[in-house]
């Protein structure tokens, strides 16, 4: 059974800054592309960012450009979302993803974690 971990998610005050970590519970996980997504209470699940397996490929939603980063290092398994200039309208749960392609993990990805909660004051 494939597992994503989040950690990371908390509560900062706008302006600040979070990064936010995936761990993949498998090796092989390792060449698939990952991504972060994120919800909030009465909407849908959208996507955040995205990156290929060998983090050559980055893909954003126009909301975070500029102001996230996402990355990977396979030597560790883990996927990170480091978020600056936080805004209250980021507050969500943020979902880590995988999937075969950053086509694929961009839409509809196969693989979740169970969320972190992401809280950001004004």
């Amino acid at each position: 059974q494939v597992q994503l971990v989040e950690s990371g998610g908390g509560l900062v005050q706008a302006g600040g800054s979070l990064r936010l970590s995936c761990a993949a519970s498998i090796g092989t996980f390792r060449v698939y592309a990952k991504g972060w997504f994120r919800q909030t209470p009465g909407k849908e699940r959208e996507f955040v960012a995205a990156i290929s397996w060998s983090g050559g490929t980055t893909n954003y939603a126009d909301s975070v450009k500029g102001r996230f980063t996402i990355s990977r290092d396979n030597g560790k398994n883990t996927v990170y979302l480091q978020m600056n200039s936080l805004k209250p309208e980021d507050t969500a749960v943020y979902y880590c993803a995988a999937a075969k392609s950053v086509a694929v993990v961009s839409t509809t990805p196969g693989y979740w974690g169970q969320g972190t909660q992401v809280t950001v004051s004004s």
